[in-house]
Parts: structure tokens; sequence; C-alpha cells
């Protein structure tokens, strides 16, 4: 490390000098340009890849245009047609038509009909009236509907059914086990039969029938099993 100088002088060192740096500036380069451009045109026989070229006259910029062919007249535009709407159809029996005359032609032939058949019948002797009674057609009595048969066979107990097929019913489904175990035999085709003829017929594969009545189908297949 340096020590202070023990005389007490001070320790003489160089004085640096400011340094001066120069720049080109833009506008040195456009300057440069312009002088050069001067001194060609003062001189320009010693101008070097230049060529000068002549400058058009006044008079062979202009050009003359051709002149515009006449345009034709537009035709006025005319307006459209209006279109009148179409009267209203009149109604049948509405005043002004045809209904009330219709009406009144067809019950003038209807009543000159009735008194045309009457006079020729008062006309007939008393043989001819009971001849052409006689001849008359009789009017067939009205046919009975027959009542519709049932899709699941004629034998076919459902809900709301009783008597004594019902009962025989209960019996038998009370031999098949879990289906209608304690089961009441009284008669009657209630809810707790409809649901135990139901199962029976889901479990033994019995699809002929509807589910809960008791058809042709489910009763063949429960006598074969019960005897």
């Amino acid at each position: 490390m340096p020590t202070a100088d023990e005389s007490g002088k001070p320790h003489e060192r160089p004085v640096l000098e400011p340094i001066r740096v120069l720049r080109p500036r833009n506008t040195d380069a456009l300057a440069a340009l312009f002088r050069e451009m001067a001194e060609l045109t003062e001189d320009p026989e010693n101008a070097e890849g230049y060529e000068s070229v002549p400058l058009p006259t006044p008079e062979a910029r202009t050009q003359e245009l051709p002149p515009v062919p006449p345009t034709r007249p537009v035709p006025p535009i005319r307006p459209a047609p209006r279109i009148r709407p179409a009267p209203p159809a009149r109604r049948p029996g509405g005043t002004g038509g045809t209904g009330p005359r219709r009406g009144a032609v067809a019950a003038g032939a209807v009543l000159a009909a009735a008194l045309v058949g009457f006079g020729c019948a008062l006309l007939l002797p008393d043989g001819d009236r009971e001849s052409a009674a006689r001849t008359l057609p009789a009017t067939p009595p009205a046919a009975t509907a027959a009542p519709p048969a049932d899709p699941d066979g004629s034998g076919t107990l459902r809900e709301g059914a009783a008597g004594p097929e019902v009962t025989d019913l209960q019996q038998r489904l009370r031999r098949i086990p879990n289906v209608y175990d304690d089961g009441a035999t009284d008669g009657r085709y209630d809810t707790v039969l409809t649901e135990a003829v139901a199962r029976f017929q889901l479990w033994y594969g019995i699809r002929g029938d509807e589910s809960g009545v008791y058809g042709d189908d489910t009763r063949r297949d429960l006598e074969s099993r019960t005897g």
C-alpha cells in the first residue's frame, strides 16, 4: 500500500487534460451532397456517370381527349299498377246471397212432390191401395249387437269376479309354493288374488294372458300342475 511522504511535500502527478471527440453531424453529409450537386451543375462536362435528360415541352404534355358520346335519355320510372283486393266471399244464408233462394226452391220442390204423391194416392182405387201396401217391404228388426269376445278366453276371470270358479282358483294357487300361501278361499277375486296370479304367470313363464288375469293359458298350466 502507498504510504504518505514523510517530508510533507505533495505527491506530484500528471495533470489530465480534457479530450474532445469530434463526431460528424447528420447535416454535414447533407451539406457535402449539396456541394457535389452544385459542382456538377456548374460544370456538366466533368460529371461522370450522369446522363442529361431533356425536359418535355408544355405542348407535348397536353393531349386532346376523344369526344364523349351522347348519353341516351333515361326513361321515366312508371309506378307499379295497384292491385285491387278481391271482394269478400258471401256466406251462405247472408243478406243478398243465393242461400235463401236455394232453400225456398228446395222447399217448394219437396212440397210439390208431396202434393203429387198425395193426389195419386187419392186417385187409386181401394184394391190398388191394398196391393201397394202389401208390396212395401217390411222394415227389418234392428240387429242386436253381440257382446265383444274376451281376448283371454270365454272362461276368463279377472279382478271383481266372484263365484265357485274363483274358489277353485284360490285352492289351486295355495298348492303352488310361495305363490298364494295362507290365502283366502272366499270366492272373491280381489287385489291379493290378482297379485298371486301375476306372480304365478311371471315365475312359470306364462305369456298368453294379461298379467293378473286368469285366462285359458294360465288355467291350462295351473290345472296341469295341481292335477
